[in-house]
């Protein structure tokens, strides 16, 4: 037996006890003839006492940080007592020791405040992976999994496994191909998502299906992503929209109660896509705070029911917002008392290439009901107190405005208020607030080509086994999706379908996205038909899944969760790497393995694969 106890186990209530520890030596500190170890294991961190009558025994082998080590001793009551661990108030006086293995000296110090490097720690994770903070965010990760289990577990879910190895189906990003040797010349591709097995488990009658499931997708790792990650993947069938909110909404609640000790009793708010684009700027905002956007001007076939508030800025002769197709303000809490050097370096922080403004205009409502403006001279203190009105903004507040094209200025105008409530410490990482955004456009239009398949057609915003609304499938069935002018595209009856389709937000983020599928054949074929598809085309990529609505399918539905994203919101990081065990760098590469690489000649050879790199 290496061990009897753990290193984070013991406490007062074991003193006098014999045991035997088995671990690895964080620390090693010598006072004179009596020398103390730390010891560490995964749960937690014990002392060692290594009286006089040792010293020989040590010196002939010393002891080296990493090397694993086996103790036997007593346990005893330690005369300097550490609070800040949990057998901190005991030792123990170790009377035979034995080292297991030797280590080299770590590249980097074993601990939360290391001393290396993100590249290094990633070429050495399996050392990274020792230090305490990687530890508790993989035991959050397990603890979201379990919980998740359990929950789909009590409501009659199962878990399916599906292949990872498919047929190549486009879904919005690249695959990644694995060769068949067996089969000459032919691929698989891992899959982006179970999307197609899990709609064809509903048609077997599993009307609960759930997954932890790798999904892979070959795309330029910008920002956060990884080409592996996890999906919580469920689907139910008999269900409409109103059930799988309710569902789901449990389970995070759920997470919330068994991993952060949470009860989330606020009721879910629901906005439309239209509402969340008009009030926030994104499909995906971050509510934990109220700072929403005044849409001054703005083309009116991007929000038609909304009514256009220019007259606030017509008639000026400023230029900048004449000339802009879209012009909106947002009302930023006490912060009217901002130098010129503060608002100086608000307008080159919207000029970077990542947000691609040209400049930034303000508003400051002093605090004695005085306005002061960067544009004064255009526009008078009866028009700035209007359009502060318009904003919302009270006394102390500073309205910045940003104009420029519509989908620029409105992104970069989300960007700035996330940046804002940054500075200001409105985005408290310990507050959680969710939020269902409903109602997506069904489809997209590509004037130029995005993904190979051409320009001038119809694009899947979400993927092409999402149903419109029940009252948009009459449009959708009796209209041709060709459109004849270009210019007038936004007047086909395509252009306004919504989809039966729903996005849970998580503090500014997307954990979650869903919908309700198609389940008739024909219906399926005519979206298969409105993306560019014609019919042998159909049949090559998704001639099963058609077959299969022949075959009595089910109405269906489902949604699939970010499992590594919603893993780092709450353990409050802004990277998903922190939770996965051995992830990839932003190059997509794993400097530990060193992989991707060459392979073997033989290798090409035996799949009759010829490699031309140029």
């Amino acid at each position: 037996m290496y061990r009897t106890h753990t290193c984070g186990q013991l406490r007062l209530t074991d003193v006098n006890a014999t045991v035997t520890l088995a671990g690895w030596v964080q620390t090693v500190r010598k006072f004179g003839s009596i020398t103390f170890v730390d010891l560490r294991d995964r749960y937690g961190i014990t002392q060692l006492l290594f009286s006089e009558n040792l010293n020989a025994a040590l010196e002939a082998n010393p002891l080296g940080r990493e090397f694993v080590l086996q103790v036997t001793g007593t346990v005893n009551e330690r005369s300097s007592k550490n609070a800040n661990i949990p057998t901190g108030e005991i030792e123990i006086v170790v009377t035979e020791f034995k080292i297991l293995n030797k280590s080299a000296v770590p590249p980097f110090s074993i601990q939360d405040d290391t001393d290396g490097g993100d590249e290094l720690r990633m070429k050495y994770r399996y050392l990274d992976l020792r230090r305490n903070i990687v530890k508790k965010n993989l035991e959050l990760r397990y603890a979201v999994g379990r919980s998740t289990r359990n929950y789909l577990h009590e409501n009659n879910f199962m878990d399916i496994e599906t292949p990872f190895l498919i047929k190549s189906t486009p879904e919005g990003a690249r695959d990644f191909v694995v060769p068949s040797r067996m089969n000459a010349g032919q691929f698989y591709a891992l899959p982006q998502s179970p999307q197609t097995f899990k709609q064809l488990l509903m048609v077997s009658g599993y009307d609960r299906y759930y997954q932890i499931v790798k999904c892979f997708r070959d795309e330029d790792l910008r920002a956060d992503r990884q080409p592996e990650f996890t999906q919580i993947d469920c689907e139910m069938c008999f269900v409409e929209q109103e059930d799988i909110l309710q569902m789901f909404e449990g389970l995070v609640k759920r997470i919330f109660k068994d991993v952060k000790s949470i009860d989330y009793t606020d009721t879910v708010q629901r906005i439309t896509w239209e509402e969340a684009m008009w009030q926030y700027g994104n499909d995906k905002p971050d509510i934990r705070f109220d700072i929403k956007i005044c849409n001054i001007k703005f083309p009116q076939h991007t929000f038609p029911s909304k009514q256009s508030q220019s007259a606030l800025i017509d008639g000026a002769n400023f230029g900048v917002f004449d000339d802009a197709e879209t012009v909106v303000a947002i009302a930023i809490p006490n912060c009217s008392e901002y130098t010129r050097k503060q608002t100086d370096e608000l307008t080159e922080w919207v000029k970077r290439p990542q947000i691609g403004m040209k400049g930034l205009v303000f508003i400051k409502c002093n605090a004695d009901g005085t306005f002061k403006s960067s544009v004064d001279k255009f526009y008078s203190e009866e028009k700035l107190k209007a359009i502060a009105e318009a904003a919302n903004a009270k006394a102390g507040d500073l309205i910045l405005i940003l104009a420029g094209t519509e989908e620029r200025t409105r992104k970069a105008t989300s960007d700035l208020r996330m940046y804002m409530a940054d500075k200001l410490g409105l985005r408290k990482k310990d507050e959680f607030k969710l939020l269902w955004v409903l109602d997506f456009p069904l489809f997209e239009f590509a004037l130029e080509d995005q993904d190979g398949g051409g320009a001038g057609r119809w694009v899947a915003r979400h993927h092409p086994f999402t149903s419109p609304k029940p009252s948009d499938v009459e449009t959708m069935i009796n209209n041709s999706p060709k459109v004849e002018n270009l210019d007038k595209y936004l007047e086909h009856p395509y252009a306004n379908i919504k989809a039966n389709a729903y996005d849970m937000v998580l503090n500014g983020n997307e954990i979650g996205g869903g919908s309700i599928r198609i389940f008739q054949k024909e219906l399926q074929q005519k979206m298969f038909a409105a993306l560019g598809m014609n019919e042998e085309e159909q049949q090559h990529k998704f001639g099963f899944l058609l077959g299969a609505f022949e075959y009595g399918a089910p109405p269906h539905g489902g949604l699939a969760f970010g499992f590594d994203r919603l893993c780092a919101i709450l353990g409050g990081s802004e990277t998903i790497r922190d939770f996965i065990a051995f992830p990839k760098n932003n190059s997509g590469r794993d400097v530990m393995i060193d992989a991707p690489s060459t392979i073997d000649t033989k290798q090409f050879e035996e799949l009759q694969i010829k490699l031309d790199l140029k």
